[in-house]
């Protein structure tokens, strides 16, 4: 078994709930499940379909603004981004739209149409994904790749404290939630694209492309 984001071999037993077991990267610190103990795709979507996210729900806008608000604040006007595992009912994209900038989407079960990940944009979101990835280390190279040079990857999931606070936490008891980040993980993520990150709030994370980067074809890297 080796760490989902980095590779690294080297694992240590994390913690063993009621409901699986999760493990801890010694390199990159993720915290994550195995595979073995994973929810089928079937039942990932019966989880997603769940989800009543509404772009109507003003709670729900209060609570992607924390992510919004700062990217609006970098962005140059009319940015072209995508929203990375939108969901069901794409609010965030809608927010965005609605300040001048234009938005495509993905998502594996309810727009997946593969060609927007073609793409470079100005800016890349993905809100409540990461923890959903079974393969971090391929699938943020990749949306890595689609900015471009200049341009904003910007994530919001919640982060791991430490192994009591973990131990105590309702975040984790979702099934389909099975990869962990910490500031230090984020960090080590950023360290390997060589930049700084950027940590706002309690769950937000920018990233930003620097401007003279060369460009990588998104096509060519693989999500399994």
């Amino acid at each position: 078994m080796g760490c989902p984001l980095c590779g690294e071999r080297e694992i240590s037993h994390y913690l063993t709930d009621k409901i699986r077991s999760y493990h801890q990267c010694s390199q990159c610190e993720l915290v994550f499940v195995e595979s073995s103990e994973h929810v089928t795709v079937e039942e990932e979507r019966g989880y997603y379909e769940l989800h009543e996210n509404d772009p109507t729900d003003d709670g729900y806008r209060k609570f992607l603004s924390r992510i919004a608000s700062p990217l609006l604040q970098r962005l140059a006007p009319c940015s072209s981004g995508l929203d990375f595992g939108c969901g069901p009912g794409p609010t965030l994209s809608q927010m965005l739209i609605e300040k001048g900038h234009r938005v495509s989407l993905y998502d594996l079960f309810f727009y997946p149409d593969k060609s927007t990940l073609e793409s470079q944009y100005d800016f890349v979101t993905a809100t409540e994904v990461v923890e959903h990835l079974a393969r971090p280390g391929s699938e943020l190279d990749r949306l890595w790749s689609m900015v471009k040079g200049g341009g904003w990857l910007a994530l919001m999931t919640k982060l791991v404290i430490d192994r009591e606070a973990f131990s105590r936490w309702h975040y984790k008891n979702d099934p389909t939630h099975i990869s962990f980040f910490s500031e230090p993980t984020f960090r080590w993520l950023a360290n390997k694209w060589s930049v700084e990150p950027e940590f706002i709030g309690r769950d937000v994370i920018l990233f930003r492309k620097p401007e003279l980067e060369g460009h990588t074809d998104p096509s060519q890297i693989v999500i399994d």
